[in-house]
């Protein structure tokens, strides 16, 4: 089944990202705010009771959140582009920032890569020290799950479209080792000139981003409380640029294509 149309597999491969409407039922959202609201302390009715800007809730397992993760539209759209058998199916939703009305700055807007390994001498644990590299080492893509209606005052993800392909030049030098978390952000100047989306959309929408997609928080400046996961899609295997079939999946083609190794079509 394909449910991604050849438009938005080619958008996927240039702009880094395509939008999937509908990917899982809204009342299979509205259970699982149910259970997010419970954990964040505070009260749906009551504005009171949302005092802090950003609250961070991670990995739920219930039957609502492995339901929202593998949908057979979503299914379908990870064969896509990624290719089947290439992707391990998520039995959880990670993190969760749920974000509040608030005149206050949530201190993590900050424009980035998600990386995806840790460094080979493991590091001191900050998530700031792993690394990405240009084979997308432990990460096949990264995605945003739409738990709320989201317009544009709700804090939508911003997203800078076509900027995966200068990550994949940034990180083609680095060969395996690749770069940490704060090695790429400090690095983020040539997609200053990438236009910027919004991952707007009603409950069950889901944005899937190629992994090297450089992306940002923002403020909430709505009336009601966003929730969204972020859980990246893990591949099942390792992943190469030299394989013979490597460029047949889009998530790969998008790569090969930055460094000049697949033409256009």
């Amino acid at each position: 089944m394909s449910v991604l149309s050849d438009a938005q597999v080619q958008q996927f491969i240039e702009d880094g990202f395509v939008r999937l409407d509908d990917a899982f039922p809204r009342q299979v959202a509205d259970a699982a705010r149910d259970i997010l609201w419970r954990d964040t302390g505070c009260a749906p009715e009551d504005p009171s009771t949302w005092t802090r800007p950003v609250i961070r809730l991670c990995e739920y397992i219930q039957e609502p959140f492995r339901q929202a993760a593998n949908t057979p539209r979503l299914r379908a759209a990870y064969d896509q582009l990624v290719g089947p058998g290439r992707w391990a199916p998520r039995m959880s939703l990670g993190s969760f920032p749920v974000r509040f009305p608030s005149a206050e700055n949530p201190g993590d807007d900050g424009w980035h890569v998600d990386t995806s390994f840790p460094p080979p001498d493991g590091g001191t644990g900050s998530f700031f020290e792993w690394r990405a590299n240009v084979a997308s080492q432990g990460r096949a893509l990264l995605m945003l799950f739409l738990f709320s209606d989201v317009g544009e005052h709700d804090a939508p993800t911003r997203i800078r479209v076509g900027s995966h392909r200068d990550i994949a030049r940034l990180l083609a030098p680095e060969g395996a080792a690749g770069l940490s978390f704060m090695e790429i952000a400090s690095r983020l100047d040539t997609t200053t000139r990438c236009p910027e989306a919004l991952a707007t959309g009603d409950a069950g929408t889901v944005y899937l981003c190629h992994p090297f997609i450089v992306h940002a928080a923002q403020p909430h400046r709505g009336t009601r409380p966003r929730f969204m996961a972020q859980p990246p899609l893990f591949p099942s295997g390792p992943r190469t640029l030299e394989s013979s079939d490597s460029d047949e999946f889009p998530v790969t083609r998008a790569i090969r294509r930055a460094l000049g190794a697949t033409p256009a079509p």
